[in-house]
């Protein structure tokens, strides 16, 4: 089972900053400074690719990322239908292995997360630190007024479009199967963002990353290809993890629905993190790409399974959609920006109304595997 890495991340403060530099610091004082001054860092101290694959002694290993990179571009706009612009034309060194902490939270008793608010993208369920000691000073606060909380960290960030975006230093540390779906998740943020829907967002860029990934290398290397078949294993495991979130998800919604006293709901809710878990356990040795997610052995709470649910919401709806349109992932995508644009309010409803009727997996995802529990 391969290791990736911690999602990436979208900025909507960084990207806001620099629209509307006067009106954050008036509303938002030092976190907004620091956030606006990170960022600027990230964008001053790009290096063009190009310069750096004429170094004759650049590393192979490392050459032959930067190379695919340009590729994975030049595939996404043509193949993929992504506004690439000049994104991923730069790279930018940086010294940390995670350049973003995150704080998320929930109410004990719900699966809905706690919202922050920001000007152009609306609500969004985390908040962003580059200090780490400030990420755990922001959970501690949280904690304090009864939520549950995670800090997570992440190694990479969207601009949304508003900047060229350069590929930090620490993505090079990803193996070409990792690159290329960072990357891709990246460019479809950079494509589309249906704000207050931070889920959705996410999910669909989970999906297009991981499709996409499987296509670019299918394509330029060939099916049978190591890569592909890779590519592929992590597409599988991806809806698989997301399938069964989906059960956990509905376990969990009974107790929290159930109308039963909240000292009753917080102890049932104990019982079935036990058996999530446990059924993590289980389903951990079919994954590939998602060792980082150690639910059988870190403390779970509801922000933790938000963390996870935020990336993996109803995957099988976009697979089901690419199977109906016959496996053009670029036809595919394209209708995913335009189910959401026709249905902001609820696109992944809307999604399962065009899908509902849809082929079933072919070969079909195991589902064997699957926790059984009372209805």
């Amino acid at each position: 089972m391969k290791r990736w890495i911690d999602r990436p991340l979208l900025l909507p403060p960084l990207r806001w900053l620099f629209l509307a530099a006067a009106t954050v610091l008036t509303m938002s004082g030092c976190y907004m400074m620091r956030a606006a001054y990170e960022g600027g860092k990230l964008l001053w101290n790009r290096t063009p690719i190009s310069d750096q694959v004429a170094n004759g002694d650049l590393p192979a290993d490392l050459r032959n990322k930067l190379e695919m990179i340009l590729r994975v571009r030049q595939f996404a706009r043509d193949n993929l239908g992504l506004n690439v612009g000049s994104a991923y034309l730069t790279t930018t060194q940086v010294h940390e292995s995670a350049i973003v902490h995150v704080v998320m939270a929930a109410p004990p008793d719900s699966l809905e997360p706690y919202l922050w608010w920001f000007p152009i993208v609306g609500a969004v369920p985390y908040r962003g630190y580059f200090d780490a000691s400030a990420a755990n000073a922001e959970a501690t606060e949280m904690r304090d007024r009864g939520y549950d909380t995670i800090v997570r960290s992440s190694i990479a960030f969207s601009s949304l479009g508003f900047f060229d975006d350069p590929v930090l230093s620490n993505l090079l540390r990803l193996d070409r199967v990792e690159l290329a779906g960072v990357l891709i998740h990246e460019l479809f943020h950079r494509t589309f963002f249906l704000p207050s829907h931070v889920m959705f967002n996410e999910s669909a860029a989970t999906w297009v990353g991981a499709r996409g990934a499987v296509e670019f290398f299918k394509t330029t290397e060939g099916a049978t290809s190591p890569d592909a078949l890779d590519a592929q294993s992590v597409l599988e495991s991806n809806l698989r993890f997301a399938n069964f979130l989906l059960q956990e998800e509905a376990r969990l919604l009974k107790i929290y629905r159930s109308g039963a006293p909240r000292k009753e709901i917080l102890i049932q809710r104990q019982a079935a993190f036990t058996e999530i878990q446990r059924d993590y356990s289980r389903l951990a040795p079919t994954l590939n790409g998602l060792s980082r997610f150690d639910l059988d052995r870190q403390p779970l709470n509801n922000a933790v399974l938000l963390n996870y649910l935020l990336y993996f919401h109803d995957l099988g709806n976009f697979a089901t959609l690419d199977r109906m349109n016959n496996y053009d992932v670029k036809r595919t995508i394209a209708q995913i920006i335009e189910i959401a644009k026709s249905n902001p309010r609820d696109p992944f409803y809307a999604l399962w109304e065009v899908t509902r009727d849809g082929p079933p997996p072919d070969p079909p995802v195991d589902i064997n595997w699957l926790p059984r529990f009372p209805q």
